[in-house]
């Protein structure tokens, strides 16, 4: 496997990080991941939009233009993509204000942020677990209030999926304040009721999903009801449905929420729908 690691292509096993880099320290940095399918980027721009945001909300600069980002990301992609393999990658992009002596406060002056990159075989979610559905749990989320940021500081996602885990679930969907819909521990949440798609807003609570956004795109195309706002949690336990999103599962069917089945207990109409769909725009994408 090849990585990227400050300016440099290498094995993983030659790389080496400071014990001193604050992102080990302190959790101070962004990440991003990336999805690849037949060695192209889905949605790079949009990827690269959200990197921007959250190096932003953390007061640190791009250490790279969109252009020299796409041109590291192609060639880590055709690196681990040789004789044939991995067609079909995951990018995980990580960058942290770098190295420094200890002290909560920014470096100053600044020092040169630790940019790494790793590519996974990308594998999407198999047939029967699109005709099963997945298990999920409610939970309270205690995250902080900018969950905008794609921080690499994932502590209370860590706990929040670790709860899921050990209730025998696929994922947590949390709900603030006992009162409303914010996301998944590592995903967005959708919720369906009498053939209306709802979604909540994208604000500080929660991560702007490029895959959230496909499916919107693609019900406003496919004139399916959709409608953004606050979702309560009484809509999320009387849904119809419920649907997963995230730039590695895409799509899935929500079956059993809290031990209760989501209506009866089957992937419903909207995901027959929005699967499909999804598929079709994912190699439409590819194509161009």
């Amino acid at each position: 496997m090849t990585i990227y690691l400050n300016g440099a292509f290498m094995p993983i096993e030659e790389a080496r990080i400071s014990v001193l880099d604050r992102g080990f320290i302190f959790g101070d940095g962004v990440y991003e991941v990336i999805p690849v399918y037949s060695r192209r980027p889905f949605r790079l721009a949009e990827h690269l939009q959200r990197l921007q945001h959250s190096l932003d909300g953390i007061k640190l600069k791009n250490p790279h233009s969109e252009r020299e980002w796409t041109a590291i990301l192609s060639e880590l992609i055709e690196r681990n993509a040789q004789d044939g393999r991995n067609q079909d990658q995951y990018l995980y992009l990580h960058i942290t204000r770098g190295v420094a002596k200890r002290d909560h406060a920014f470096p100053n002056p600044p020092v040169p942020p630790t940019v790494f990159l790793l590519s996974n075989p990308l594998t999407t979610p198999p047939a029967e677990l699109l005709q099963s559905g997945i298990a999920c749990i409610t939970v309270a989320d205690n995250r902080w209030l900018r969950c905008d940021i794609k921080a690499i500081a994932l502590l209370p996602n860590v706990l929040l999926r670790q709860a899921a885990v050990e209730a025998g679930c696929a994922e947590a969907i949390l709900i603030r304040d006992d009162a409303f819909l914010t996301e998944g521990a590592a995903s967005n949440i959708f919720v369906v009721k009498n053939g209306k798609l709802l979604a909540p807003p994208k604000d500080n609570l929660m991560l702007p999903g490029i895959t959230y956004d496909v499916i919107l795109e693609l019900a406003a195309a496919n004139g399916i009801p959709y409608k953004v706002r606050r979702v309560t949690k009484a809509e999320v336990l009387g849904a119809d449905e419920l649907l997963l999103t995230s730039s590695t599962k895409e799509v899935l069917p929500i079956t059993q929420l809290d031990g209760k089945p989501v209506g009866n207990g089957k992937p419903g109409a909207m995901f027959a729908k929005l699967h499909p769909l999804y598929q079709t725009f994912k190699r439409e994408v590819m194509r161009k």
